[in-house]
């Protein structure tokens, strides 16, 4: 807990300093480098002591992103790539007979799209309109949902929601963290938005939270197809970039739609 609260200290006035205050370069050199760090954990995984191979895909997502900026905003695309990612997961995890290069090349192109494509929506969504505010929007919702998800499945947690790829996740918890989703997001509704509706707020919270607990579910699943519990260590108390960008990825992409079609 008192690694988390430390990194927690230190890693949010940064966040609110370059969101709220900075210029839309400073927020994209930010994701940029956030990117990079989670694809070089991802591609630790697939590619252990494979330095070229990391190094390589690593760019390669990197261009991804930096080449879906300007794209991001086709539903088409995001459509493609969650059917892409489907596909992918199924075929990983369907445990048949396939050669270990065939699978390493399913795992890196669902890196490509699943960190190089979707992580560029946060600079999409920063730059549409009330860009700022709608970031702190997801960060809020996701984060504080977390946060009492922690806190509810410590103390109450007793029914395991899927323990083969999550042991610690339990049905106490995941209720706490859409409960505090909700709840910090009709609260950041009022604090942020100049006209939001309650129900509008409740409703996306929601769906934000249940995301969340989706993309947190399926970066379990990618970290024990590979046997290690923390994607990294960059990040005292919750491990590596990735481990914490896992439960705000899912929800950035559908608010990104959100708010292109409802408020642009």
């Amino acid at each position: 807990m008192i690694p988390r609260i430390i990194t927690a200290i230190l890693g949010i006035p940064i966040l609110v300093l370059i969101i709220g205050f900075g210029q839309p370069w400073h927020f994209s050199l930010m994701m940029i480098l956030v990117t990079g760090v989670a694809l070089w954990e991802y591609f630790t995984l697939v590619f252990p002591g494979q330095r070229v191979a990391k190094i390589s895909w690593v760019i390669a997502g990197i261009l991804v992103f930096l080449g879906t900026l300007r794209s991001a905003a086709s539903l088409y695309r995001s459509l493609a790539a969650i059917l892409f990612i489907g596909a992918f997961s199924a075929y990983l995890s369907h445990g048949g007979k396939s050669s270990p290069s065939r699978r390493r090349l399913i795992w890196s192109l669902l890196g490509l799209l699943y960190l190089g494509y979707f992580l560029s929506y946060w600079v999409f969504l920063y730059e549409g309109p009330v860009g700022k505010e709608w970031v702190f929007f997801v960060l809020l919702v996701v984060m504080a949902g977390d946060t009492a998800g922690y806190f509810v499945g410590t103390r109450f947690g007793r029914r395991k929601i899927y323990p083969r790829i999550s042991p610690n996740k339990t049905l106490e918890g995941t209720l706490g963290v859409l409960v505090g989703g909700v709840l910090a997001g009709l609260l950041g509704s009022r604090l942020l938005f100049f006209d939001p509706s309650l129900g509008e707020a409740f409703w996306l919270s929601l769906f934000l939270g249940v995301l969340g607990q989706g993309g947190d579910l399926f970066e379990s699943w990618i970290k024990r197809s590979f046997a290690v519990k923390d994607s990294g260590a960059l990040l005292p108390g919750h491990g590596g970039f990735l481990d914490r960008m896992d439960s705000l990825i899912f929800p950035t992409v559908l608010t990104a739609h959100y708010v292109k079609l409802f408020h642009s």
